[in-house]
């Protein structure tokens, strides 16, 4: 984001709550690429993703003026309605029951090279893997994680904690004989 946007993003997000398109859009694009990746790892399909930050963006439009506090605290606000975005997408029946057959798009040799930590992260919830993703993949503060998850900075700290404990004892290494 240039600094003259910086600057004027209190001005830019009072005339978004008033209904200009062009000022919510200089506001929200920079944080459709963190939005697009909170959403893929925790649906964990590309197309899923792209419509659940499709939704949220809508969402966000609509819901503004309920924004509360001011502009910094605007992405925490929208990671926060792309995250319940995601939650109701896969509480919904269509996903849980509707399988598509997986067509690999990795050759066999990819395949095999996928990271462990990518395979432990897929086989947590997705409520276990969010504060992991805030924290660690998507560099947010702990302030900003709480404000996302909507609770206390120590409960942010404790889910961040008991997730990463979690994932470590599934990436511990076991000899088979």
């Amino acid at each position: 984001m240039s600094a003259a946007v910086l600057e004027q993003r209190p001005q830019i997000l009072a005339r978004a709550a008033q209904g200009d398109i062009d000022s919510f859009s200089l506001l929200i694009d920079p944080l459709l690429d963190p939005a697009y990746r909170l959403a893929a790892v925790m649906l964990g399909d590309r197309g899923a993703a792209e419509d659940a930050v499709q939704e949220a963006s809508i969402k966000a439009w609509r819901k503004l003026r309920q924004l509360r506090g001011d502009a910094p605290s605007l992405r925490a606000w929208f990671l926060s309605i792309v995250a319940n975005e995601c939650r109701m997408t896969r509480r919904t029946r269509w996903f849980s029951v509707l399988k598509v057959a997986d067509v690999p798009t990795q050759t066999p040799d990819e395949r095999e090279s996928s990271s462990d930590l990518h395979r432990a992260l897929l086989r947590m919830a997705p409520d276990e893997r969010l504060p992991l993703v805030l924290h660690f993949y998507l560099d947010l503060p702990l302030d900003e994680v709480a404000k996302t998850l909507r609770v206390s900075q120590s409960a942010a700290k404790s889910r961040i904690y008991r997730a990463a404990k979690r994932l470590r004892a599934d990436l511990t290494i076991e000899e088979v004989f």
